[in-house]
């Protein structure tokens, strides 16, 4: 059972919070969990049904929300989706960079070089095109702080999942280079490694393999997967004010995976 009630902490009141891939899982999650916790979003993904859906119930319940209809793989997209925080709200604050694709459960050497162009195009070069106008816009206004969303995949190596690891581990890497490169003007630069999370992706995965949730829960020290809101609340807390000495850091929500 997922340990999380809903109250709110304020822990991002004030701040204006760039969220990708926000029309479903995590991302979505993200979206409903950092206005509770006070934030104004910018929702970006490629649906926009969802994406107008979303902002609606965020809206009706009190909060600001907008959407930016984006995909990541196109850089003019993303500039866009930051262009629209700044022209609507005055500033970036804050951005999670959750858009990814999880890619086929498959042998490395039978593995199509289609799949692992879009797993890194949409994993890598997504928070790629991401960061560079975000970092951009944070300098403009003196700051900020971003997560990037990678797994436990960019930490530890999983089976049958090849471009899909080296793809997680090159989050980590663009992490801590821009946490480096940013750390004496202002922005913090931070990744969170879920384990495996209810989500779509997810659900595909155990739908197409008959038995693996059932072997990745007896993986897991806490013997289950993630609700997408428990990802949301760690990224709530390494985007807030809480931590301003954190930056460059990986950080597990795996249930103790990495731990064992």
């Amino acid at each position: 059972m997922t340990p999380l009630n809903h109250t709110h902490s304020d822990l991002l009141a004030g701040k204006v919070v760039l969220v990708t891939g926000a029309s479903s899982g995590i991302g979505a999650a993200a979206a409903r969990v950092f206005s509770r916790e006070g934030a104004t979003v910018v929702l970006a993904a490629r649906r926009e049904d969802r994406l107008a859906e979303l902002t609606g119930d965020i809206r009706a319940k009190g909060a600001e929300a907008g959407y930016v209809v984006c995909d990541v793989t196109r850089p003019g997209d993303a500039a866009r989706a930051v262009a629209y925080a700044e022209t609507r709200y005055g500033r970036l604050d804050a951005a999670f960079n959750n858009a990814g694709i999880g890619g086929d459960r498959t042998p490395l050497h039978l593995m199509g070089d289609d799949v692992y162009d879009t797993v890194m195009d949409v994993n890598v070069r997504g928070i790629w095109n991401c960061l560079r106008p975000e970092i951009a816009a944070m300098l403009r206004h003196g700051g900020g702080a971003i997560v990037n969303n990678s797994s436990v995949a960019g930490l530890v190596a999983i089976p049958a999942a090849a471009p899909y690891i080296a793809a997680k581990h090159a989050v980590v890497g663009l992490t801590r280079a821009a946490a480096d490169e940013y750390a004496q003007q202002g922005i913090r630069v931070n990744a969170v490694a879920p384990g495996t999370t209810r989500s779509e992706i997810t659900e595909d995965w155990f739908r197409r393999n008959p038995g693996l949730e059932r072997t990745v829960n007896s993986m897991t020290p806490q013997g289950r997967t993630a609700a997408p809101e428990e990802i949301a609340a760690a990224a709530a807390w390494l985007l807030s004010d809480r931590c301003p000495f954190l930056t460059g850091t990986v950080l597990p929500v795996d249930g103790g995976f990495v731990n064992q």
